[in-house]
């Protein structure tokens, strides 16, 4: 631990130039006692390193010294395509094993491409989970990516949507993904390849046993046909509606892709007052009437019945109430 600390010193001095003893035990999460007693013992091995007193003083590596201990380790390897998603690593316990790559990243480039790595850096800020929303609690996440890292078997309990909704299970787990904030483990289970929410796992155990993955498995691959697959599954009916010239240019805005996309392929010519007929998916009649709510008065839900008559009682009870507030003010 302490030689791997020394060695961040040595690192962040030559990508950074100078720092204070302040910024060092900052930087490594040590306090500033630990970083002179660091300072001096790399003092010790020959490193050319001192220390400059006053406002703009600091330590600093004497001019033309650069060390080689760029090398990666292997966790350092496995993690640098994090290196941009640092909450990401954070969840999955790689935060500090993405910072010592990314130091040994810095160092090994000449001046000028590190300074322009450090602006992309300090201008560029991905933030993955969508506005409003609290992230998902996953405290199995580390377990299911060690599953994964090391291709072990994984037993866990998980809460699911049906019935009996609480399930134990062994796993192999091939990937996790990361979609809008939260957290999905794809795994095999009785030699079909299934979708977990990491945050409804209960329990989760890294077993010893081994497996061996799918051939030819792509994650990426996989994942896109999910979605293809949960999207036809999830909106297994449909609605006809009739929307208006606005309504139509706004529905990118207003619906899911899945529907716009249905929306415009099934669309009619406009009729005298520019109002056009569609068709969309939807899940369920009362799931699609907040959905079809947010087009206003842009649209007119023409069938399926249910879903009309539970447009018509939705807005008939909004307005009786606004009418009834109205009265009582």
């Amino acid at each position: 631990m302490r030689a791997s600390r020394l060695v961040s010193i040595l690192l962040l001095l030559q990508t950074r130039r100078r720092l204070t003893a302040a910024q060092l035990a900052d930087a490594l999460e040590v306090s500033v006692r630990t970083v002179y007693r660091d300072i001096e013992s790399l003092g010790e091995a020959g490193v050319p390193v001192y220390g400059e007193p006053g406002h703009d003083g600091g330590y600093q590596l004497l001019d033309g010294y650069r060390t080689q201990l760029t090398g990666l380790t292997e966790g350092e390897a496995e993690s640098l395509f994090l290196t941009g998603l640092p909450t990401a690593a954070a969840d999955l316990g790689l935060g500090a094993t993405v910072t010592a790559a990314q130091l040994k990243l810095m160092a090994a480039l000449p001046a000028e491409l590190r300074d322009r790595a450090g602006r992309v850096a300090e201008r560029f800020h991905l933030d993955a989970p969508s506005w409003y929303r609290e992230a998902d609690s996953t405290p199995h996440l580390a377990t299911a990516a060690a599953a994964v890292w090391r291709q072990r078997l994984l037993r866990m309990r998980y809460l699911r949507w049906a019935h009996p909704r609480e399930v134990s299970r062994v796993v192999a787990p091939h990937g996790l993904v990361l979609k809008a904030g939260r957290w999905y483990l794809v795994a095999r289970h009785r030699d079909e390849l299934r979708t977990y929410r990491v945050s409804r796992l209960l329990d989760a155990e890294l077993l010893d046993e081994s497996f061996e993955r799918l051939p030819g498995f792509a994650l990426a691959d996989y994942w896109r046909g999910y979605l293809a697959r949960f999207d036809e599954r999830r909106r297994w009916a449909e609605a006809e509606l009739r929307v208006s010239a606005d309504g139509f240019e706004r529905l990118d805005q207003l619906l899911e892709p899945a529907m716009v996309q249905a929306a415009r392929r099934t669309a009619g010519e406009p009729d005298a007052e520019g109002w056009r007929r569609i068709t969309v998916p939807i899940e369920s009649p009362a799931q699609a009437v907040p959905e079809l709510l947010r087009l206003g008065a842009d649209a007119e839900v023409l069938a399926p019945a249910e879903l009309r008559d539970q447009m018509l009682a939705t807005l008939a009870a909004t307005t009786a109430r606004y009418v009834a507030a109205g009265q009582r003010s």
